[in-house]
């Protein structure tokens, strides 16, 4: 059970407002243009024709507004929770792609979206978390910071991470704010979604290069390991924050340090138990001894979830600006910026069938609910597949 036992608390204090500079970063091109003039992007992999050896249908569409933040779709049981950039939050049926509510919170929206299936949750542009049920609004509060992690929800209580690397804890039926846990601030944080999900009893967090398990009740630290340190003599070198999905097996967490390393962690004994240097942007999935992952030049990699040891690799879609994966039965799934999903076998990399969108870039890592593969492009489109 996530969570169990939990009790309010009082307000554990204030966290310090802390001044950040964000880098807009992608894994694609990083720092093009940061610091002025051009560089030239490397051209995408042509694709080659594809037998489907993983048939797959198209079982519906639906639409929600324009993305332009760094969303994560929450599977919630049979339904999905979505977002867009204008307010619109959206319960969608992930066999048939109803709408099972839909609302506009008045505000454009930073960052989501978080739901435990009862209450959803997400992070506007003027910094305030809202939290909605069944399309409601119940409560909204003001955070210290912004933040581009969606917030997670578990145990009766709403989770943000937000950009000055502080974890603020609320209570999911009132809003009320119960702790905060402030850690050191660096210069610069990365524009996309962190990391944060529940491991038995324990709340676990990334917080710049570190897994951080804290206790959900008031924020104290239980334990710390570190995938991968700060390195560099400038403060774009020393960038190592945790970014997006991350695949977990029991107690192991595997996640992945920007554009420095992938590793795994015991999350029950909070310890390391490998870390490989990698050089990517977006998070990983894995099974119960893969780990996979997109490189930043569209290399996509497996790693042995036993030491971390290389297991495969194909250059198919390079430079393609890939999602992170999600697995699929016997492939994997992974979205790009010409919105194509492509399926890669989880044996050795190869195609095994492609699909197609409206072409615009695809804007979260798909996910798995229902048996439907479902993803989100940036101009809103939202499609349901089917494997056969």
């Amino acid at each position: 059970m996530i969570f169990k036992s939990f009790r309010p608390l009082a307000h554990a204090g204030k966290a310090p407002v802390t001044i950040v500079l964000i880098a807009l970063l992608s894994g694609c091109s990083m720092f093009s243009g940061f610091f002025g003039g051009s560089v030239k992007k490397p051209q995408p992999a042509e694709l080659q024709p594809v037998v489907a050896l993983v048939p797959v249908r198209q079982a519906w569409t639906a639409r929600i507004g324009e993305v332009g933040f760094p969303l994560e779709v929450e599977v919630a049981g049979d339904a999905v929770v979505v977002a867009s950039a204008d307010g619109t939050v959206a319960s969608l049926d992930a066999r048939t792609g109803r709408d099972l509510w839909r609302t506009n919170i008045g505000t454009p929206i930073a960052a989501g979206v978080g739901s435990d299936g009862q209450l959803a949750a997400v992070v506007t542009r003027a910094n305030e978390v809202v939290a909605l049920a069944g399309g409601r609004e119940m409560w909204r509060q003001k955070l210290a910071a912004q933040a581009f992690s969606s917030p997670f929800v578990a145990g009766g209580r709403v989770f943000v991470l937000a950009a000055d690397r502080s974890v603020n804890a609320f209570d999911g039926q009132t809003g009320r704010k119960l702790w905060t846990q402030q850690r050191p601030s660096e210069p610069l944080v990365l524009r996309q979604s962190g990391v944060m999900l529940a491991v038995g009893d324990t709340l676990v967090v990334g917080l710049a290069g570190r897994l951080t398990g804290l206790n959900p009740l008031n924020g104290s630290i239980r334990w710390e390991a570190p995938i991968a340190s700060p390195r560099g003599i400038n403060d774009v070198e020393r960038l190592v924050d945790l970014v997006g999905t991350v695949s977990r097996d029991a107690n192991t967490v595997c996640a992945r340090a920007f554009q420095a390393s992938v590793g795994c962690v015991d999350a029950g004994r909070g310890t390391l138990l490998w870390s490989k240097p990698a050089n990517g942007a977006q998070g990983v999935d894995g099974d119960d001894s893969l780990v996979f992952g997109t490189e930043a030049d569209g290399r996509v990699l497996a790693w042995r979830r036993a030491d971390g040891e290389s297991a495969w690799s194909t250059d198919r879609l390079r430079y393609r600006n890939l999602t992170s994966p999600v697995v699929v039965g016997r492939s994997i799934a992974i979205g790009d910026s010409a919105g194509f999903i492509h399926l890669l076998s989880r044996a050795d990399g190869s195609v095994m069938n492609r699909l197609s969108t409206d072409g615009s870039p695809v804007a979260a890592s798909p996910v798995l609910a229902a048996n439907t593969l479902i993803t989100v492009n940036r101009s809103g489109a939202v499609y349901g597949f089917a494997p056969e």
